[in-house]
């Protein structure tokens, strides 16, 4: 049977499906330390879950509009006026089923047959597949270890070509925690102002959660002759531990928006209607959980870095936001494909292989989850990595 060219050529997310076989060896009674999982393991905070309950018992259970509630559009575009220093009228924002979803969208209804989407590597692996679906090329920039893993103003210039229609910038980025400073995003819009016809996609979905000195800025309030060509992508899911409620959002020029929706519409129609009242009730209610939340990740990223940093030739970037780090494992002589599913077998550790990121090199762990998980499965994967050697 054939399907669709471009459907079937998508490759299957290692990332699921190593944290689904790590469940069902839990669920078989096997003591499983897992690394995979890209959300945090704290509850969604009350206020919110109370919030979309009222919704639910005052009959909010009907289809909300596609683009999103207007209460919840409008509290989106105060938040990024207030946070970002980006100012964006509600009919600039777009309510979808996730921050992913969002990204989807986008990358649809802007990307024809032959543009080139630049992606400094490593990415969020979704990046080159939803590229792929639209008919567009994904061009990979393989950034410096040495230099962070940071994307140059002159590997950016070498990229761009007359195909070139966006690039992806993730900051704070998966899978790698880097954090771009002011700096490095006014250094790469110099670049992209001489190439007028290039948009931004700024992946801002982790921008709370941030350690040490680290600052997160928008790149739109950094480059604001640039807005018509920018996209600010975030969501729930990560700040407020609303993964499973997904939703997310865009902001950008109201012609790409009105596009967008119009794909929306046809697709899945507006969000939940009454987890966007959740999501107000996020934005407007009380922030110290996700001040509470950060507090945890950066006690658990000290624990895990000071274990990494203790296993003999292995080393990892310094993360300064979000909730990963990656190993650089190549001294084992594995890639990370077979070293995921070796450390998996023998020592009962899941782990992200770095190859669907774009460095088979690395391995990506997370670090939302116990300290008991990090401590007890640091040990074992120095173990496995002992009898390597």
């Amino acid at each position: 049977m054939e399907f669709n060219k471009r459907i079937a050529s998508v490759k299957p997310s290692l990332t699921l499906a190593l944290t689904a076989k790590a469940k069902a060896m839990k669920a078989a009674g096997e003591d499983v330390c897992s690394f995979g999982a890209g959300e945090p393991d704290f509850d969604t905070p009350q206020h919110i879950k109370d919030a979309a309950v009222k919704a639910l018992a005052d009959g909010q259970t009907k289809y909300a509009p596609s683009p999103g509630l207007p209460a919840l559009r409008e509290a989106i575009a105060k938040k990024l006026e207030k946070e970002n220093g980006m100012a964006y009228k509600p009919g600039q924002i777009l309510v979808s089923d996730g921050a992913k979803h969002s990204l989807f969208n986008v990358i649809m209804t802007l990307c024809r047959d032959g543009d080139e989407v630049v992606i400094p590597a490593p990415f969020w692996l979704s990046y080159p597949e939803m590229v792929n679906m639209a008919g567009a090329t994904p061009v990979v920039v393989q950034t410096e270890e040495a230099a962070g893993f940071k994307l140059t103003p002159e590997a950016l210039e070498a990229a761009i070509t007359p195909a070139t229609r966006a690039l992806i910038l993730n900051s704070p980025s998966n899978p790698i925690g880097i954090v771009y400073t002011r700096e490095e995003l006014e250094a790469l819009a110099v670049v992209l102002r001489r190439h007028e016809g290039v948009y931004v996609i700024a992946d801002e979905i982790y921008e709370k959660i941030l350690y040490d000195d680290a600052e997160h800025f928008s790149f739109g309030a950094l480059a604001p002759d640039m807005m018509e060509r920018v996209v600010t992508v975030n969501g729930f899911s990560k700040a407020y531990s609303m993964t499973g409620w997904r939703l997310g959002y865009f902001a950008a020029d109201e012609k790409l928006v009105k596009a967008v929706n119009s794909l929306q519409s046809h697709s899945t129609s507006g969000a939940v209607t009454f987890a966007q009242y959740g999501a107000l009730a996020a934005l407007e209610g009380p922030q110290e959980v996700v001040a509470d939340m950060v507090a945890a990740f950066a006690q658990r990223r000290r624990a895990i870095m000071d274990l990494i940093a203790a296993i003999p030739g292995v080393s990892a970037v310094t993360p300064m936001g979000a909730f990963y780090i990656l190993p650089n494992i190549s001294s084992t002589g594995l890639d990370s494909v077979e070293f995921a599913e070796k450390l998996l077998e023998e020592e009962k550790v899941a782990v992200v292989p770095g190859q669907p990121f774009g460095i088979d090199t690395h391995v990506r762990l997370s670090y939302a989850c116990s300290m008991e998980n990090i401590e007890k499965g640091l040990e074992r994967m120095a173990r496995f990595i002992s009898k390597l050697s």
